[in-house]
């Protein structure tokens, strides 16, 4: 029997992946029978040499989700330009000699899901949450001009605030408003970014990179005042095609 070509997803607790479903009803779609997509669910980033030694032979292509998208550097032999700008890697391509390289879709995904809906007022925003997706929004704002702040629990440097310091006069200011942590994903949909949702306006643009709920609760604050809202799933779309398009580059 032939061994099938493999492509997968890194991650932890991964079972909910949207990118397995995807993938697995794009292989059926484009009749590629000897295609399959699995979850490498691994407990920390030092078991990912095992399945790159177990799958060496069939393995073209993985996708890196939470909580890996900046630990896998140590392991990647080549990393493109922008994911090393960027410090985060979403999508690693295994090349003919056996080579990991390391890209980043994300930013792809993030910037071709926003710029349609941004509009000339918005010169502003907050990003909420530092882990790896926030660093490819970051970079799609700095690209598109945009000045941010990141927003977590702890403040890290200058341009990090916490959730303390959003008041009346920064959500003013700041028309953009993304949400890069996992508050609100299901089953916890009542979950929410500590903000002061009351000064949320029509002018707002409040971006959830959440999908499941499709209406989180963040998303919610927003379409109550005609703000703007777009959840996360055309960027997880365009990332994953990206993905697909450098694995067969």
């Amino acid at each position: 029997m032939t061994k099938k070509t493999v492509f997968g997803l890194l991650g932890k607790s991964i079972s909910y992946s949207f990118s397995k479903n995807y993938f697995t009803k794009k292989f059926i779609q484009l009749q590629l029978d000897n295609y399959t997509y699995v979850n490498f669910d691994i407990p920390s980033i030092d078991d990912f040499p095992l399945i790159i030694n177990e799958n060496i032979n069939y393995l073209k292509g993985v996708n890196v989700t939470i909580p890996y998208k900046e630990k896998i550097f140590k392991y990647l032999d080549i990393i493109d330009a922008d994911a090393e700008k960027i410090g985060a890697v979403n999508t690693i391509k295994i090349l003919n000699d056996y080579q990991l390289k390391g890209y980043n879709t994300d930013a792809y995904g993030f910037e071709n899901s926003l710029n349609p809906l941004l509009q000339n007022h918005i010169k502003n925003a907050l990003i909420l949450g530092t882990g790896g997706a926030s660093k490819s929004v970051a970079f799609v704002l700095d690209k598109l001009k945009i000045t941010y702040k990141f927003v977590s629990r702890n403040s890290k440097n200058k341009q990090t605030i916490t959730y303390n310091d959003i008041d009346e006069v920064l959500i003013n200011n700041c028309h953009l408003i993304i949400n890069c942590t996992p508050l609100g994903t299901f089953p916890e949909v009542e979950h929410l970014p500590d903000l002061p949702y009351q000064f949320l306006t029509k002018k707002h643009f409040l971006y959830d990179l959440i999908y499941n709920p499709e209406l989180t609760s963040f998303l919610q604050k927003g379409k109550n005042v005609g703000a703007i809202i777009k959840n996360g799933e055309e960027m997880l779309k365009l990332q994953a095609d990206k993905s697909w398009e450098i694995w067969n580059s």
